[in-house]
């Protein structure tokens, strides 16, 4: 396997979909950057995988264009290794100009395609992209392995290590808990072709589990890392083509200073990359960020050209105020400060609940939210600068990979992918107190007081039949939310700021009410001589019926109450 080659950057490995034909098809890093508005989006094996790969893809661009401009030009006031295009002296922040980084932004949006100087760039460090290299892509070399790790953990000793089946996050399965409900019988879950390998590779430094145990040596005692995708909430920008994805989530600048990127590909030696870890300094750059390992990975290959992965944790930077991170909703970390936020992770009790129900965690409503999505405020900059057009309409999504919760595990138990579309100039509505943002918040807490009346109408049928009544009403008012995800969305994207705001809020609150009475007719239509007999109940210390008619009633009232029609 010595002389084996396979390169990023010209054998085919990402799974896009084709504009033209509809059908997926496998490119190379160089096809990919060159035609980019040629797919429609990135079509692996899982949602989350596309994200990891989607800022592995960012991370290139990202640190190619802060060096030079769409022309493949370098910044003036930025010195470059013409060969390398590394950065060769730091930036004097009075020669900085963030303007030159705007118009290379806006000109690749405008021109619709990527330069060639990035595929340049690939070519100049290909070698960093063989799977196969000197220096192996996203892997340490035999050498570089043992020095990390303790004696017993060297490559020699074969422990270690991690199975195919487990970096699969299809299968997520480890030698000691064999998983039935596969992709993969047993004899196959190990087997795996190089282009799959590498996006799974990709995937398993962002959504790392903690079932493996080695670790690299350090001073300090630390817990094995979690991936630093799975401790976050993700939420990005979805364009009509994967060229408008990456561009819309493309953030060239922010902030008043330059910062340098520095891609994990970059250093020169791993064991300094390794020895920067281990100061737990999170990253200020986003090619950093988003190309960091939880694990330092080296594979030896077996004759039949399958890999044994052996696997060392790396200490990993705290998601605490990490709000170089662009790509996630925050939350008060209650175990902090006042002041203190983090990422505001999904768990299985929130498997449920669609992405626009918490439309105020993606958009600063009543702007005293201290912290939206970086991604969010991002677009909010194009949208000031003139570079999105208003009436355009965008696709914020999610994809989560849902850990089982479990501390010694975190085995992913489900994956969720979501979007809303809403037209720029209503996300970023600054009409007063007329104000889209505030309105809609409004009108989803309108709308979840609408599934509480819901809620409590089928507590009130479980009663009436002797279930347990909040297991019966927590299915059905999942089946409601399920009813009104898509209405809510549609009503959302057709939102615009020459509407008449309180008929559009009409408009939706008579929506609501025809899918919550028909809801409740469903329970009409299939009613039981119990449902009709009822049951005695007790209410404000006086013995009422409790039956079908008198919790529809019940119901209604509530609607009559709440609505404003």
């Amino acid at each position: 396997m010595n002389n084996q080659v396979f390169n990023l950057v010209t054998d085919p490995w990402i799974k896009v979909i084709d504009k033209t034909t509809n059908q997926d098809k496998e490119v190379s890093l160089t096809e990919l950057f060159e035609n980019a508005q040629h797919y429609r989006r990135l079509a692996g094996e899982m949602r989350s995988q596309d994200l990891a790969i989607l800022r592995f893809l960012l991370a290139i661009l990202t640190t190619v264009y802060s060096r030079v401009d769409a022309d493949g030009v370098g910044y003036e006031w930025l010195e470059i290794d013409t060969e390398t295009l590394k950065i060769i002296n730091s930036v004097d922040e009075d020669d900085y100009d963030q303007s030159d980084l705007q118009e290379t932004w806006q000109q690749l949006f405008q021109q619709g395609h990527f330069s060639k100087i990035v595929t340049q760039y690939l070519k100049r460090h290909q070698k960093r992209f063989d799977l196969f290299g000197e220096q192996p892509f996203y892997q340490v070399t035999a050498d570089e392995y043992d020095a990390v790790v303790s004696e017993k953990k060297k490559v020699a000793t074969g422990s270690g290590t991690v199975s195919v089946k487990q970096i699969n996050r299809l299968i997520s399965e480890s030698n000691n808990t064999p998983d039935i409900f596969t992709p993969k019988t047993d004899g196959k879950k190990n087997q795996v072709l190089l282009d799959e390998l590498v996006r799974w590779l990709i995937m398993y430094q962002n959504f790392t589990g903690v079932t493996d145990k080695t670790k690299v040596d350090t001073n300090e005692k630390f817990s094995t890392p979690s991936g630093w995708l799975y401790k976050l909430n993700p939420v990005f920008a979805n364009g009509a083509t994967l060229f408008e994805t990456l561009m819309l989530n493309l953030i060239l600048f922010t902030k008043k200073e330059y910062v340098a990127q520095k891609p994990v590909w970059e250093y020169e030696n791993l064991q300094d990359y390794v020895a920067n870890r281990k100061k737990l300094v999170l990253p200020d750059d986003l090619a950093g960020l988003y190309t960091a390992w939880s694990r330092v990975l080296h594979i030896e290959w077996d004759e039949q050209n399958q890999p044994t992965i052996f696997s060392a944790g790396l200490p990993m930077f705290s998601n605490k105020n990490a709000f170089v991170e662009p790509m996630t909703t925050w939350k008060p970390d209650l175990q902090g400060g006042t002041e203190d936020f983090k990422p505001a992770v999904k768990s299985t009790r929130s498997l449920g609940i669609a992405m626009w129900r918490n439309f105020g965690q993606y958009v600063n409503v009543d702007k005293s939210t201290p912290h939206e999505p970086g991604i969010v405020s991002w677009l909010h900059i194009l949208e000031k600068k003139g570079m999105l057009a208003s009436n355009r309409r965008l696709n914020l999504a999610t994809a989560v990979l849902v850990s089982d919760g479990n501390a010694t595990s975190q085995a992913p138990v489900a994956e969720i992918a979501d979007d809303l579309v809403v037209k720029v100039e209503v996300l970023f509505d600054t009409e007063g107190t007329h104000r889209w943002p505030e309105r809609i918040e409004n009108i989803i807490d309108l709308t979840q007081q609408i599934g509480k009346d819901y809620w409590q109408f089928v507590v009130n049928m479980g009663q009436i039949r002797n279930l347990d009544s909040r297991q019966f009403a927590s299915q059905y008012s999942a089946k409601f939310y399920d009813r009104l995800n898509e209405p809510f969305k549609q009503w959302l994207a057709g939102l615009s700021n020459d509407d008449n705001r309180d008929e559009k809020e009409l408009e939706w609150q008579r929506t609501l009410k025809k899918i919550v009475l028909r809801s409740a007719e469903e329970f009409m239509n299939s009613s039981t001589s119990r449902d009709i007999k009822g049951i005695t109940a007790i209410r404000k210390d006086k013995s009422v019926i409790q039956n079908i008619f008198t919790s529809n009633n019940d119901l209604r009232y509530n609607l009559k109450r709440h609505l404003n029609l």
